[in-house]
Formats: structure tokens, sequence, C-alpha cells
């Protein structure tokens, strides 16, 4: 089966919209809720006849066993169960966000690998085109030789040339099919899925870039949304250890039956329930609650540093790729200026040498020009590709720009 996968399919199917949400089993508002729950449990027991079972249990066998439901009602005056709810949700929004930011990776890399296998392709065609030339050169000396109108030594340059363009097209194969073989490492595919991947035709226009970048919209990006989730798990984590200081208030309650054999259990003279206030005040433990402090609030410093280190990095970043990505695209100009004039001034050597008004040397010149400039014209394509794409991982990816609000000059 052929794979046929452009850039703009790939972008709108990997690409994700990393928004900061809670997760949807975490929405329950943190509070002090009852937890009701029911036990039951069941066993034969010897008993002892010296112990606190009166006869005429004491010393028999029978079955034991209870039935409960149980109410346990934390009063949380001090917020700290809902510190520690508040804690697991910001947890996992920041795992969340971590598989986004791994997504986004992905498909960055995904993508940057279909440009090299462009252009391992495009370079592959040069080559091709490259041995072609040779060719057509290496039979037009043979003809001059022949006829006396040129040396031997010609002739020999010509077929060494030759031979190292062929070298050069086995080369181009080799590296399509270590771009096929990387693209099949990152979609998680084996050697079954090489002969699937075929010439990507790449569309520009999906990772074209608009022509103001809001700068806010580093703010979307997975990872620095992750490490501000994990700032406010650190500070929820920090309320908690606060909070140990204080004392525990709980309310239980408990109803069901107790009894000693299986046909007394549910019988009324076996009912049994209860119901009372039970409190934790911690008196002296030794420093711990005070070292459990001061990690939480170390906890929170390292969070808010790898937090400020995310979003410098993200600067960072975005600045590198918009300032490669300027320079990049000078470049291309430039180079097409330059490949036009070696197309010309070798289709013009190839003009007199055929009419023996210039030496092969010269054809030989204007050749390795001409191929120069189309090899750095095909790097330098897929440099701006790549670099559009890394600038739009840097801005976290999968935004809209038609529903962005640029602000002028806020990140050019």
């Amino acid at each position: 089966m052929t794979r046929h996968c452009t850039a703009a399919r790939l972008w709108r199917q990997h690409w994700p919209v990393c928004i900061r949400r809670r997760p949807s089993c975490l929405q329950t508002a943190p509070g002090a809720t009852p937890q009701i729950a029911l036990d039951g449990q069941e066993q034969r027991q010897r008993f002892s006849a010296s112990y606190i079972i009166p006869p005429p249990f004491g010393g028999t066998t029978d079955w034991i066993g209870t039935v409960q439901a149980k109410l346990d009602w934390s009063l949380d005056l001090w917020g700290r169960q809902a510190a520690k709810v508040a804690m697991a949700q910001s947890s996992a929004e920041a795992a969340e966000l971590d598989s986004a930011a791994a997504r986004l990776a992905l498909s960055a890399g995904v993508t940057r690998a279909y440009i090299d296998l462009s252009l391992a392709y495009a370079l592959r065609d040069l080559s091709e085109a490259t041995v072609t030339q040779r060719a057509s050169i290496l039979e037009l000396t043979n003809t001059r030789v022949r006829n006396g109108l040129d040396s031997t030594a010609s002739r020999k340059s010509a077929e060494a040339l030759l031979a190292m363009a062929r070298m050069d097209q086995l080369r181009a194969d080799g590296n399509v099919e270590l771009a096929q073989h990387q693209i099949a490492a990152l979609i998680g595919r084996g050697a079954d899925a090489y002969a699937g991947l075929s010439r990507p035709q790449l569309n520009p226009d999906a990772i074209r870039l608009p022509d103001v970048l809001p700068a806010d919209l580093l703010a979307r990006r997975a990872d620095i949304q992750a490490a501000r989730a994990r700032v406010d798990a650190a500070l929820s984590g920090r309320k908690v250890a606060y909070t140990a200081f204080y004392p525990d208030i709980d309310i239980t309650a408990f109803a069901g039956w107790s009894a000693i054999g299986l046909d007394q259990m549910f019988r009324s003279s076996a009912q049994t329930y209860g119901i009372g206030p039970a409190i934790h005040l911690p008196l002296f433990d030794a420093g711990q609650l005070r070292a459990q402090y001061a990690s939480a609030t170390a906890s929170v410093d390292v969070a808010i540093a790898d937090y400020n280190s995310s979003v410098v990095e993200a600067v960072r970043q975005t600045a590198d790729a918009i300032s490669q990505l300027r320079s990049l695209t000078s470049q291309c100009a430039e180079q097409g200026v330059a490949l036009d004039a070696a197309d010309e001034s070798f289709r013009l050597a190839n003009i007199r040498y055929r009419n023996g008004l210039n030496g092969y040397l010269s054809v030989l010149d204007a050749e390795t020009t001409l191929l120069q400039a189309r090899i750095r014209a095909a790097s330098l394509r897929a440099d701006v590709e790549s670099r559009q794409v890394a600038l739009l991982e840097a801005f976290g990816g999968g935004f809209d720009t038609r529903a962005a609000n640029p602000v002028q000059d806020s990140s050019q």
C-alpha cells in the first residue's frame, strides 16, 4: 500500500492545540465531603474460654462477622483536604500537558523528516541530471577526440567525472533510504513501512507564517503551561504541609450488624451503631512537620525556577527561529539570482564548446558552478521549511492565525 503523505495532512493530523484545561476526571469542586463505605467480614474462629467472650461461646468454635456502613467526614477547617485535591489536579494537568508537549515535538519531528525526505529526492534528481549531462559531455568529447579536435586527456577527465557523478547518485539513493528509515522509526513502524514511503508532495502553504506573530502566543506552549501547573501543585503542597500544624477534626459514624453465628447475623439483637468526633493534634514530632514544610517551600522555589527557565528558553528558541528564518529567506533570494546566472553560464559554455570556441575546462567549471547552485538552492528551500516548522513549534503549534489578535512588533 502506497503511503502518500503531504506536509499539510501531517500538520492537521499531528499538530496539537495546546489549551490549558482541567482533566475531566478531577472536575469535582474540592471540599470536605463525607466518605461512605460498606464493609463486611465473616470468619471461622475458636474463641478463648479465658478472654472477653463469655460462655456459652467461650471455648467453642463458630462464625463471627460484621456488616457495617461507615461514614468518615473530615471537617477540613483549615483547607488541608482542598489543598490536597488542588495539588492532585495540578499534577494531573501537568502530566497531560507534558504529553501534549511530547506529541508536539513528535509532530514537528515527523514533519521535518518528510522535509528531509523531499530534499533527499530533490538531490537524487540533481545527481541523475548530472549523470545525464556528464554522459552527454563524454559522448561529445569522444566525438571531438576522434575528429582530432580534442585530446585524450579531456576524454579521461570526462570519464572520471562521469564515474564520480554515478557515485554521487548512489550516495543520493542511500540518503533517500535513510530518510525513509527515519520516518518509519518516528511513526513507530519497522521495515514493513519502507516500501510504502513514497516521494512526498509538500504543501508550503501548510506551514506558511503570518506577517505578525503576537508574543503572547508563547503562553500557549504546552511545556510552559505544564511548568505553571507544577508551580500550582507545589503551592498547594506547601499549603498541605502548613495545615499539618493544625488539628484534624473528623466526624465518624457506623451502623450495621455484629454477631457470632451465621443465623444470628441479621437479627435485630445484632444491630450496632455509633457516632462521634475524632481529633488529631500534633504536639511533638521531633521537627518532622517543620522539615516537611521546609521541603515543600523548596519545591515551590524549584518549580518557579523551572517555570522561569522554560519561559526564557521559549523566548530564546523563538528568537533564534525568527532570526534564522529571516536570514534563510534573504539567502534564498540571493541564491535564486545565483542559480539563474549559473544556468545561463552553463548553457553558453556548452554552446561555445560545441562550436569549438571554448575548451572542455570551461564547460566543467560552468557545470560545477551550476551543480553547486542547484544543490544549495534545494538545501536552502528545505532549511526554510524546517525553520518554519521550528518557529511554529516554538509558538506551541496548532494555532489558528485567522483567530489571532496580532500586536504590531511584538515578536518580529
